[in-house]
């Protein structure tokens, strides 16, 4: 599928978490297309090119959006620490009150922005063990579960307003320059690598490439609206760990169990790191969009070229 069509009119695109990971590559890749970018942020600003939010707080300016085609939110509290009981208040405040202050402000605007594109997770299924899930699967339970379900709904200002919103629910993003896979290089690396907790779990995954190219599609393409999983493929951790350590030409057979897991990072290594979600991005695989890394081990190369 074409996420790049040359003859699209340019776009004014407000980017919330610009400066993340994702954020970075979005930004580069729309400026490259020709689009222009406005950078939400929580200190002052600097520039014509950035405009001040504060998510926590729920506060954001209606007229910071006028002139704004569209809204990406990428924007959240680091969901991989241990979740004490104030970081849980941010991981959730930094995203429900963050994505319903950017919705009532789109809503508010005058012109209207097209479309937000409300980047969530595949943490919305919780653990469902080996059951396939798509778009059409309920959630799931848990704090984690809650939380995106919560954050997908304080997006509804802007759709009762007539705005497109999409929903990408992004699995483990692969590159070696941060996320989950880079704090497993350097073990992997050393040969003390292997599976975590049983290694049953199911691993939902896709390239940074394709997290971007997502993203960029959900901007462009007006067919897509609603809940959008943007995964490549599941696999075990146990098939994950085992191909992470063919890449690196190290050995993979060293496991974590899940009670020393558990004991260092309590329920955040409940629901992400042992969490079991077998997606799969049912909308895409009918829109025909084609994945620029769909086979694991591929990504993965890629991925620690990039570290």
């Amino acid at each position: 599928m074409d996420v790049n069509p040359a003859a699209r009119a340019p776009l004014h695109v407000a980017i919330a978490g610009a400066s993340g990971l994702i954020g970075k590559e979005l930004v580069r890749r729309l400026e490259a297309d020709g689009h222009r970018v406005l950078r939400l942020v929580r200190r002052e600003p600097q520039g014509a090119g950035e405009a001040r939010w504060d998510p926590e707080a729920g506060r954001v300016d209606a007229a910071v959006l006028q002139g704004v085609d569209a809204v990406v939110n990428l924007a959240g509290e680091n969901v991989g620490e241990r979740w004490t009981a104030e970081r849980k208040r941010r991981i959730r405040a930094s995203r429900v009150e963050g994505t319903r202050a950017l919705a009532t402000a789109m809503a508010a605007a005058t012109p209207r922005p097209k479309v937000l594109v409300n980047v969530s997770a595949v943490g919305i299924y919780g653990h469902r063990r080996d059951e396939r899930v798509d778009e059409m699967s309920t959630p799931g339970t848990g704090f984690l579960a809650e939380v995106v379900r919560d954050w997908e709904a304080a997006a509804e200002p802007a759709a009762r307003a007539g705005i497109r919103v999409v929903l990408p629910r992004l699995g483990v993003v692969l590159t070696g320059r941060g996320g989950a896979l880079a704090k497993m290089l350097t073990p992997f690396r050393l040969g003390a690598g292997g599976p975590m907790g049983s290694g049953g779990q199911w691993m939902s995954w896709l390239s940074l490439k394709d997290a971007v190219d997502i993203l960029y599609l959900a901007l462009v393409d007006d067919r897509l609206s609603g809940p959008v999983n943007a995964v490549a493929g599941a696999v075990t951790n146990d098939q994950f760990t085992q191909t992470l350590g063919r890449v690196l030409n190290r050995p993979a057979i060293l496991p974590v169990p899940a009670f020393a897991l558990k004991l260092a990072f309590g329920q955040m290594a409940e629901e992400t790191i042992l969490a079991s979600q077998r997606v799969e991005p049912r909308i895409l695989t009918q829109l025909g969009y084609s994945f620029a890394q769909p086979e694991l081990e591929g990504a993965l190369r890629a991925a620690v070229k990039e570290s």
